[in-house]
């Protein structure tokens, strides 16, 4: 049985790792696109960037939801067109959705691994978080800081791995975003490290709001990490966090994302 689980958890992993291919036929949104070079992750990155109804007619600064899997083929599409549903139908403030389009997915969204990961599943190099990161706050932000209409609060959205990539902000720099939204993170890897010292990094959260949004599905290695995280939150009641943990038993981890995202949004964002 722990053989078992042990090959689906590789198969599961490898999968997550490669860039999402488009599974479903979502209209791709009026959009902009620029290339940036990261001295951080030593190449040029792809950013999509959809402006939300209203942009166009200036005078109205308005804040950033970045994220990761954020290619034309990856998640991109179909969260920029749920973010315009959701502002016209007056559910949600409206912001600005810049998404970074994947190059090496595992290398950049999982951080430090000490039971010999990154070996096990073919990542190239060690805490390649630590970089992305950097190039997202001291690179990507000021870009989009300099060049748009921003009020300088921003946010950051995520599934899976990309979704441990925002577990592990919050908890390692929680003062990055002022937002932050997790589908299902991938919080057992490293040996669920991030929800077993956890309680330590809850310490650092600064004064003024924080808002920490997270879901898990019914998938095994999943929701026990997510569950514990939320119970941990419940003891710890950290001050300056207004946080919510939604446990989705219906949802499987290739549908929990579609499935919770409107929640998610409208609990974050909403009027």
């Amino acid at each position: 049985m722990t053989k078992f689980l042990t090959c689906f958890l590789l198969i599961l992993f490898l999968l997550g790792c490669k860039s999402k291919p488009m599974a479903y036929n979502d209209q791709v949104p009026i959009h902009k696109s620029i290339t940036i070079h990261s001295r951080f992750v030593g190449e040029e990155r792809v950013i999509n960037i959809w402006m939300p109804p209203g942009y166009e007619d200036g005078g109205k600064a308005f804040p950033v939801l970045y994220m990761p899997d954020g290619g034309i083929g990856e998640d991109f599409p179909h969260i920029a067109n749920t973010l315009s549903e959701l502002i016209t139908s007056n559910k949600i403030e409206p912001v600005l959705l810049v998404g970074i389009e994947n190059t090496e997915r595992g290398r950049d969204l999982t951080g430090e691994s000490k039971v010999d990961a990154h070996e096990k599943y073919g990542i190239p190099m060690a805490d390649g978080a630590k970089n992305f990161r950097a190039f997202i706050l001291e690179e990507l932000v000021p870009e989009i800081e300099r060049n748009y209409q921003t009020t300088g609060e921003k946010g950051i959205i995520g599934e899976s791995l990309a979704g441990l990539f925002v577990v592990e902000t919050f908890l390692l720099q929680p003062g990055a975003f002022e937002f932050y939204i997790a589908m299902d993170p991938s919080l057992w890897w490293n040996d669920n490290f991030l929800v077993k010292n956890a309680a330590a990094y809850l310490t650092e959260v600064p004064d003024g709001s924080r808002k920490l949004w997270f879901a898990g599905s019914n998938t095994t290695d999943i929701f026990e990490y997510t569950r514990q995280f939320a119970e941990l939150l419940e003891r710890e009641q950290p001050k300056g966090l207004d946080w919510k943990y939604s446990d989705e038993p219906d949802e499987k981890h290739h549908t929990i994302f579609r499935g919770t995202k409107e929640q998610a949004l409208i609990w974050t964002l909403g009027r």
